[in-house]
């Protein structure tokens, strides 16, 4: 039997890449790690908020509810009220609590000309802090 004779530097050489990654990536986690303990961590001193300082300790006032129904009355406690009745039980609310809300309330049937006349209304009598309900 004969054999072929293999020649010697006919072959061309096959680098194998996983030794030279395996390499690559433990130098590449050691310059990480010795740069993450090189640098210094500054610290700045700042005061920092608490939470007990932003509490606040007043209760909130409960807003008087006015609604309007569909035919565009005006309602108060489920009780139809007139423009000077509204204007009087708001004024006392006010008085009773100055940071007091008023929440206007209408069905959205209503047109809106009637919901604009009674924010005027209510603006009129000095609720500056009117807002309406939705759903």
């Amino acid at each position: 039997m004969k054999f072929k004779a293999q020649q010697q530097g006919s072959q061309m050489p096959e680098p194998n890449l996983v030794p030279m990654m395996d390499v690559i990536l433990t130098v590449l986690t050691f310059f990480i790690i010795v740069s993450m303990t090189l640098t210094s961590f500054q610290a700045v001193d700042v005061p920092l908020p608490s939470t007990d300082k932003g509490i606040n300790k007043e209760k909130p006032v409960e807003p008087i509810i006015v609604g309007m129904n569909r035919q565009g009355q005006v309602l108060m406690n489920n009780t139809t009220v007139t423009d000077t009745q509204l204007a009087q039980l708001i004024v006392t609310y006010l008085q009773k609590n100055p940071k007091g809300t008023v929440v206007l309330k209408a069905d959205k049937q209503v047109t809106y000309d009637k919901v604009v006349q009674v924010l005027g209304t209510l603006r009129d009598i000095g609720g500056d802090r009117v807002s309406l309900a939705i759903e």
